[in-house]
């Protein structure tokens, strides 16, 4: 019986929030890991993941396919990971998330390599959001040009270095208001990019159905308010959560967009805040989630205390109130 040792396995945007998690799943089991990524030598925080010799960058830009091409060379399995939120330069919705996925499949199917192809869920051919209509668009292309690859699409994902519960408990510590879109009540299923990064490290040891979609959400349904007070409560600050409503977070998206770092907000991502963001029943039904694949998936309140203590006001020496 072949080791895993033996089986090259391409990460295409494995150096990022959730590929490093898919990375040191794959190290984990024993995979060699090839991660391909437009700035090889940037990744080097992804070698300690792995033992010496295991991981291996090279560069690959999914916009340009002779270098996706040359990055599948010898490979057996290929992950794309590759995603972005908002648009900039030639880094457009469809240039990314609907060709590139595309040509990674091709690479994949010309190198007679299996695909698993991170989307998210959401993703809608009709919806009003370039976004996610961007994720199904990319989903179809990799089903056309390799039928029996697997779906994953993750719900809004947490961890230590993710955009999302560090973004406002950034937010927390500089302003004294935080606006609730569109009031707050659109329903979120968060999951732990851990537990995402194993599920897609289970579907490399074939632990799937091929051809199938999977929806990966956490174990609970939380309104974004819900979201906001258990990131208040950790970090122990007292704010206002003020209803924003849709229309004039639009307005004010016209310019945070072009806003550093925590202060960013899109007119798409505006958008997207209008529906929910949680697994279907169908997914659930059929067993295409994280318990399909036997992970019983970790809760919000569980694992962010571990790293947004540094958000308090004196770190993790805050005495927590009576």
């Amino acid at each position: 019986m072949a080791s895993n040792l033996e089986t090259t396995v391409t990460v295409f945007g494995g150096s990022g929030f959730l590929g490093r998690n898919v990375v040191r799943a794959l190290c984990k089991r024993n995979y060699r890991v090839r991660v391909a990524v437009r700035r090889p030598e940037l990744a080097g925080h992804l070698q300690p993941l792995g033992l010496v010799g295991q991981i291996h960058a090279v560069q690959a830009n999914v916009r340009y396919p002779a270098s996706v091409e040359a990055a599948m060379r010898d490979s057996d399995i290929a992950i794309n990971l590759v995603g972005i939120l908002s648009e900039g330069g030639g880094q457009t919705f469809d240039a990314v998330q609907v060709k590139g996925a595309e040509t990674i499949a091709k690479a994949a199917a010309a190198a007679g390599a299996r695909m698993i192809h991170v989307s998210a869920v959401g993703a809608d051919e009709n919806s009003l959001s370039s976004y996610y209509r961007s994720k199904a668009a990319g989903e179809a292309a990799v089903k056309a040009a390799a039928p029996s690859a697997t779906i994953v699409r993750p719900s809004l994902m947490f961890g230590p270095e993710d955009q999302f519960t560090n973004r406002f408990a950034a937010l927390a510590r500089m302003s004294p208001v935080l606006p609730l879109v569109g009031g707050g009540v659109n329903k979120l299923q968060p999951a732990y990019v851990a537990d995402v990064g194993r599920a897609v490290a289970d579907i490399v040891d074939s632990n799937a159905k091929a051809g199938a979609t999977y929806e990966l959400g956490g174990p609970e349904v939380l309104t974004m308010r819900e979201v906001m007070e258990i990131i208040l409560e950790i970090t122990q600050r007292d704010r206002m959560l003020a209803p924003l409503p849709f229309g004039l977070a639009k307005l004010q998206a016209l310019v945070l967009q072009f806003a550093p770092g925590a202060f960013k907000l899109t007119p798409d991502q505006v958008t997207m805040l209008r529906s929910d963001n949680v697994v279907s029943e169908a997914a659930k039904t059929a067993g295409l989630t994280f318990e399909g694949l036997g992970i019983t998936p970790d809760s919000m309140e569980a694992i962010a205390p571990q790293y947004l203590w540094r958000f308090r006001a004196t770190g993790q020496f805050q005495k927590k109130s009576a």
